[in-house]
């Protein structure tokens, strides 16, 4: 598909950041998956290109650009299999609650951090008993003079153990009817007493990013580091799951084109009885349904980047894509890896750990049936 989106300065941009990835990441990102974890100097080597928060006004150290560059951020790391390095949760799902109901005072103490690398981000929402279900959290924040008290457990927290600074979703109100209305939000720094980083979970995929559990013992931090309006975290963070999805929907896209990409290569070198394996009809109209939903998907993702460029409200459809795109890349994923045979099944193929690396896009920022509950909600029923 001819995309139209992108002008000369956004294929200028593409070019650098693909480099930056060929340079930084593809070399050593086999040793982070053994790792566990990638280093965080690759945060502040990012954060001196200008890939980091590149839509922040340059007052807090961005270049003031639009979503289109974060979109380009987005895909070339999936198109270098980077499943480490979460330069789209730091800049594109993290940050922009600190920028968006932050005060003045808290976006200059950590947003200019947060673009150079210097300060690395996480949002902790989920629990051990409360995942889509934000309402129903159990970490509490009780005032106590000047300071919050935290105490609460959190779980599955991408960037848990590299954070310096967390977005956590807390109950300020324990009694608050409804429930989601006693909910905040509040920046806890590494290195605060009573904020423990646990340890670094084993996933069966994306195995070179750091995914933690976190722990609030009589966690005392200062009233300041409540983010907007206490009551108001729930609201907050539904304002926010549009960009987080569409950027789901966007990674889940273009890894489904570099999978067929691969696998029209594969099936083109691969010979059986005599032919490329392309040549068989199985083979083609395996292929031919791939590329026909890669084309769906393209058409759908790429019309609400630009919706979502424009302040259109797109909730409904950012659901139905990130449902609908993951799904799908869940399915290339498995005909791509069929199609590589017992070649498929080894770690030295991509195929095998985009397979592995893909399972959890159905499941994280709201599973594929919490995606299609919000939307039978939006359509009355």
């Amino acid at each position: 598909m001819d995309r139209t989106l992108f002008q000369e300065e956004h294929n200028i941009f593409r070019d650098a950041v693909r480099k930056f990835l060929e340079k930084e990441v593809v070399p050593f990102h086999e040793q982070w998956e053994k790792d566990g974890i990638c280093p965080r100097e690759l945060y502040q080597k990012a954060g001196e290109m200008g890939f980091l928060c590149p839509w922040l006004p340059e007052e807090y150290g961005g270049s003031g650009v639009d979503f289109l560059y974060s979109t380009i951020i987005n895909e070339e790391c999936v198109y270098a299999r980077n499943s480490g390095f979460m330069m789209g949760l730091h800049s594109d799902v993290v940050v922009p609650y600190i920028f968006s109901f932050g005060n003045e005072e808290q976006k200059k103490k950590w947003l200019p951090g947060c673009a150079s690398g210097e300060l690395i981000s996480a949002v902790a929402m989920t629990e051990p008993g409360a995942g889509s279900d934000l309402a129903s959290i159990k970490t509490t924040a009780v005032k106590d003079g000047d300071d919050y008290i935290i105490n609460g457990q959190k779980t599955f927290i991408s960037n848990g153990i590299l954070c310096d600074v967390c977005v956590v979703a807390v109950k300020t109100d324990t009694k608050a009817d409804p429930p989601h209305t006693g909910v905040s939000l509040i920046v806890v720094e590494a290195g605060t007493p009573g904020f423990e980083k646990g340890r670094n979970l084993e996933k069966i995929g994306m195995h070179a990013q750091d995914t933690a559990e976190l722990f609030f013992e009589d966690c005392r931090v200062p009233k300041a580091n409540l983010l907007g309006d206490e009551g108001m975290g729930f609201i907050y963070l539904m304002q926010k799951l549009q960009q987080e999805r569409l950027v789901c929907s966007i990674a889940a896209q273009a890894g489904a084109e570099q999978v067929l990409k691969d696998a029209m290569k594969y099936t083109k070198e691969r010979v059986l009885f005599g032919k490329p394996l392309s040549k068989f009809q199985n083979t083609r109209f395996k292929l031919a349904e791939m590329a026909t939903e890669v084309e769906i998907g393209r058409a759908f993702v790429d019309r609400l980047i630009v919706e979502h460029i424009a302040g259109k409200n797109v909730l409904t459809e950012t659901c139905m894509a990130k449902w609908w795109t993951t799904e799908m890349l869940k399915r290339a994923c498995d005909e791509a890896l069929q199609l590589h045979g017992g070649y498929g099944y080894m770690m030295e193929y991509n195929i095998a750990k985009d397979f592995l690396n893909a399972r959890v896009q159905t499941i994280y920022a709201g599973t594929t049936e919490v995606m299609k509950e919000i939307i039978g909600r939006q359509m009355g029923l």
